[in-house]
């Protein structure tokens, strides 16, 4: 005699839960996996596996708890374990593989095909661990069709957890994959057919009671092990993330350091400049008080320049000093004009030894920016020095024109335009991927540092063309509030 059998709605909404939680910890945990080496990588590996398969397994467990029959129904332990250890273990094998050529559609496929394969092994198993007075049966369509589903969301997932970071896309996948796992458990039950061996008998209360606790119990200690996974994977998180910053912190001082040594010239110009002033200044003191009538407001006065240039030597020192600093960004309300005004001072010398006119069009009403000085100085010197080098061969008007200005979004939109050779063709994107140059030294690094640095101050900065000649860069950055 067939046995019907009704589910739990309450227990097969919370196995839906149980999937979708455990697909977005996976998600997770199994992005890094592809983005680690050595020890780090195994951990991850471990940890994708034992949140994927484990939460798959504990989906489907709970769905075979919400499924209630009139007959008394146990559970064979030894099938129901490897039940649980098929489906970790493939799917830890799965992430395994694909990420390891994770470019590849030939090995996506494959390794979604010996996932999904691994999950039905797993339901079919704990299926086959259910102990009771009915013989169990399948239809073979529906069976069929669950092993589709089950390998569609084994690809899915796979695909998902090396492509997916922003957490909008990580929780509408983790749904999908949650949906996915689930239709597929619940297609497989829709195959089983129960026969029972002798007259049904109606479920005892206590069984029922059972039934639920179990299925409480065992999502209890999913979400227990899932929440921990995903505290420990945001605290890693952290971590790399700091050392990251201070990886990139130091790239930029040494890049700072580079372009500061190929302008050693330029800047011993600049520094000479007023220390060749104190020294004229000084020789006039001299003469001025050495007389028989000392001239005491001539001698003061070129004592005051001695002052004046003196300064004026001392500031462009300690500019330079700031730019070869080592440290954590300090961030700080700060005049983009000024940052803009000392960079142009150090690079004058530079624009004039090749005749490239330097105009400054500064809009003198901006608010105050929060970043930080040093960084954005990089920014600006690399960009006023990038315009300088694409400008200083060129036949005809060589100019370089630096503007600030306040958009209508609300932003600090800071241009940078010359008149030089412009962008290379087709690659005005191009140019901000590390190692790229058009330049015969060059490293390939300035202007992937600068946009780092922009964009962890929260802002934007691409290239465009400059017409009739040249290329124009813009940096935006997000204005103080209030």
């Amino acid at each position: 005699m067939l046995v019907a059998g009704t589910h739990d709605p309450y227990l097969v909404a919370l196995s839906v839960f149980v999937a979708c939680f455990a697909s977005y910890t996976a998600l997770d945990t199994g992005g890094r996996v592809g983005a680690t080496r050595g020890a780090a990588r195994a951990v991850w590996l471990v940890a994708a596996a034992i949140t994927m398969g484990g939460g798959i397994w504990s989906m489907h467990f709970v769905g075979m708890l919400a499924f209630r029959m009139p007959i008394a129904v146990t559970y064979d332990v030894e099938l129901t374990v490897l039940s649980l250890l098929l489906a970790t273990v493939v799917t830890g094998s799965g992430f395994y593989v694909i990420s390891r050529r994770t470019e590849s559609p030939l090995y996506l496929v494959l390794s979604g095909a010996f996932m999904g394969s691994g999950i039905v092994a797993m339901h079919y198993t704990g299926m086959a661990a259910m102990r009771g007075h009915a013989a169990l049966s399948y239809e073979p369509l529906y069976v069929a069709l669950s092993v589709v589903i089950a390998i569609g969301a084994a690809t899915a997932a796979l695909w998902l957890a090396f492509r997916t970071t922003q957490l909008a896309q990580m929780l509408a996948a983790a749904i999908v994959m949650g949906l996915a796992i689930s239709g597929m458990h619940y297609t497989a039950m829709r195959a089983a057919i129960f026969t029972a061996h002798e007259p049904a008998e109606g479920v005892r209360e206590s069984v029922s009671l059972d039934q639920t606790h179990l299925a409480l119990a065992v999502a209890g200690t999913t979400f227990a092990i899932l929440a921990f996974a995903l505290i420990a994977s945001l605290y890693e998180q952290k971590r790399s993330e700091e050392e990251l910053r201070r990886a990139q912190a130091e790239l930029a001082r040494v890049n700072r350091i580079t372009t500061m040594g190929a302008l050693t010239a330029s800047l011993a110009h600049e520094v000479n400049q007023p220390l060749a002033a104190a020294v004229i200044n000084a020789d006039a003191c001299l003469n001025w008080l050495s007389g028989d009538n000392p001239n005491i407001e001539e001698a003061r006065a070129a004592a005051a320049g001695i002052v004046r240039d003196g300064t004026r030597a001392a500031e462009i020192v300690q500019r330079v000093r700031r730019l070869f600093q080592k440290g954590a960004p300090q961030r700080e309300l700060l005049d983009v004009n000024d940052v803009i005004r000392e960079m142009a001072v150090l690079l004058r010398s530079e624009a004039t030894r090749h005749s490239i006119s330097v105009r400054m069009d500064l809009d003198g009403d901006l608010p105050k920016v929060n970043g930080d000085r040093v960084q954005l100085q990089q920014v600006m010197m690399n960009l006023i020095g990038n315009g300088i080098d694409a400008t200083k061969g060129m036949n005809g008007k060589r100019e370089l024109v630096i503007s600030s200005q306040r958009t209508a979004e609300e932003e600090l939109l800071v241009r940078v335009s010359d008149t030089g050779v412009g962008l290379p063709a087709q690659q005005a994107e191009q140019i901000f991927q590390a190692f790229f140059t058009t330049k015969d030294h060059g490293t390939g690094m300035g202007l992937a540092i600068c946009r780092s640095i922009v964009e962890a101050h929260h802002g934007r900065l691409w290239a465009a063309d400059n017409p009739p000649r040249g290329a124009a860069f813009h940096l935006v950055l997000p204005l103080r509030r209030g």
